[in-house]
């Protein structure tokens, strides 16, 4: 018998447990999909509602600032009232939400349903990724679920423009209609298969939820996020009052948590510096990407008048890190250690994003191939662990809460990213048509995305540089036999 059988043995799911990642993998995928689709169906959903351009950018905020205002209270939601009964329930309102949108005849109507879609998954979200952290210990079998998982998830966000383009051609509201055949599917699925927690056991009590803390969290979360995503069409005088505001809330809020016997947040989880360096990368690598993804469906529609599905058709390339982050991702974590993969994706997707900047209205699309194949690389190599580390060490009674976090930090990065975008873009091409204005409003723009992942590199490679000024620990020989054949996790 090969020595090695009881190792494969050891991190193989069980069917039941593949079935339960599939359909939270399916889901993350979703809803990463959703948000990211949007954005080449956005002219198409113009012209056909007659909406106008503060009108328009309200289909993607509205999402938006559904999901970063509520996400952590649907952290908590799971840990308290149960993780399958949050997931379950909040994937039916994400379905009908879907539905409603794709019927929406008047623009109002539209930007509600994103709203709403965007709580809905605020609260489905980290249900399914508590269930994943709960189910498996952490090991190999957690590592392998969760870059499976978020592996789904970066492939929604990079495919979404594609498939987008592909379903606008028909019509956009195929782009709504879609995702609610595909909820249903999982929908069905995941009663079948997916396991009752302890909290699934008793009646779920409202009262153990921090409601003070949540509405004020959720009111600093809303205004903040409306802050970031109007700050090029307002005043100063204004944006700097809704930012007081967001600022008296959050102050608000912390006095709350201090003070109620079970906060919707422990801020001691913030003690942690893996957590809180994950939440920063988080931040940086949606903020980059989406800023990214925003300039470059700007320039191929408005300057070189390319159609919904040609753009969509141009980034499938990004997609590439849906076939990485389930197959070459897991192999580096395993030998290097998440924190050594996260930092080189991040100095990967800063060389991409450089490789942009010398923009041109007459720019071949080969000569744009490479650096968005390393973009989809640094993205599959940095999304999954990231996401671990975010994770590793925390209570499984917290799971929730770490999940929240990071997908707060992952969507507040992606509104981040599209208003400094905007407010570069306006900046310096204002509010004309001439093309070469427009194009160095892109340019501009464009270093964004390569200075936000540099600033990811320096705050995770801290951690290398540490633990290298640290001194070597020293083992007692009479520890040193058995420190020698105890097994070893990865660095992480």
């Amino acid at each position: 018998m090969s020595l090695s059988s009881p190792r494969r043995a050891e991190v193989r799911m069980p069917p039941r447990a593949r079935a339960v990642v599939f359909v939270l993998s399916g889901a993350i995928f979703l809803e990463g999909i959703d948000l990211s689709m949007m954005g080449v169906a956005l002219p198409s959903i113009r012209a056909d509602l007659g909406l106008s351009t503060p009108e328009l950018q309200w289909v993607m905020s509205a999402f938006v600032l559904g999901y970063a205002g509520f996400v952590l209270l649907g952290g908590r939601a799971a840990d308290l009232l149960g993780r399958r009964r949050m997931f379950l329930l909040w994937l039916t309102v994400f379905l009908v939400a879907s539905g409603l949108g794709g019927m929406a005849g008047e623009g109002w109507m539209l930007i509600a349903a994103r709203f709403v879609t965007g709580v809905a998954a605020a609260f489905m979200t980290p249900a399914g990724l508590s269930i994943i952290t709960t189910m498996f210990e952490e090991g190999e079998r957690r590592n392998k679920a969760l870059l499976v998982y978020a592996g789904m998830a970066a492939a929604g966000f990079s495919l979404g423009m594609m498939v987008g383009g592909a379903l606008a051609a028909m019509h956009w509201r195929w782009v709504f209609f879609a995702p609610v055949i595909a909820a249903l599917l999982l929908l069905i699925t995941a009663v079948r298969v997916l396991p009752a927690g302890p909290t699934e056991e008793r009646r779920p009590r409202l009262r153990d939820l921090d409601l003070a803390g949540a509405v004020t969290l959720t009111g600093a979360m809303l205004i903040l996020v409306l802050a970031l995503v109007r700050v090029h069409e307002v005043p100063v005088a204004e944006s700097l009052i809704t930012f007081g505001a967001a600022a008296l809330l959050g102050i608000v809020f912390v006095i709350i948590e201090r003070r109620v016997a079970a906060p919707l947040i422990r801020f001691g989880i913030l003690r942690s510096a893996s957590v809180v360096r994950a939440n920063l990368a988080a931040v940086l690598v949606l903020g980059g990407f989406n800023a990214y993804q925003f300039i470059l469906v700007l320039y191929l529609q408005e300057l070189r008048d390319w159609t919904p599905l040609q753009t969509g058709l141009a980034l499938v390339v990004l997609g590439f890190d849906a076939v990485l982050a389930p197959t070459l991702t897991p192999r580096l974590v395993a030998r290097f250690g998440n924190v050594r993969v996260i930092a080189t994706g991040l100095a990967l997707a800063a060389l991409g994003y450089a490789l942009f900047l010398p923009l041109d209205l007459d720019r071949s699309y080969l000569t744009m191939l490479p650096a968005m194949v390393i973009i989809a690389v640094s993205f599959a190599l940095v999304y999954g662990p990231t996401t671990i580390l975010a994770t590793d060490g925390v209570a499984e009674s917290e799971q929730g809460l770490a999940g929240g976090l990071v997908n707060t930090s992952f969507q507040f990065g992606a509104a981040l990213g599209i208003a400094a975008a905007s407010v570069i873009i306006t900046a310096v091409a204002g509010g004309t048509h001439d093309p070469q204005q427009q194009l160095a409003g892109y340019r501009s723009a464009l270093l964004v995305p390569p200075v936000a992942a540099a600033l990811g590199v320096l705050i995770v490679g801290s951690a290398l540089l540490r633990r290298r000024a640290q001194p070597p620990l020293t083992v007692p020989a009479t520890q040193e036999s058995a420190a020698s054949t105890a097994p070893r996790e990865p660095a992480s």
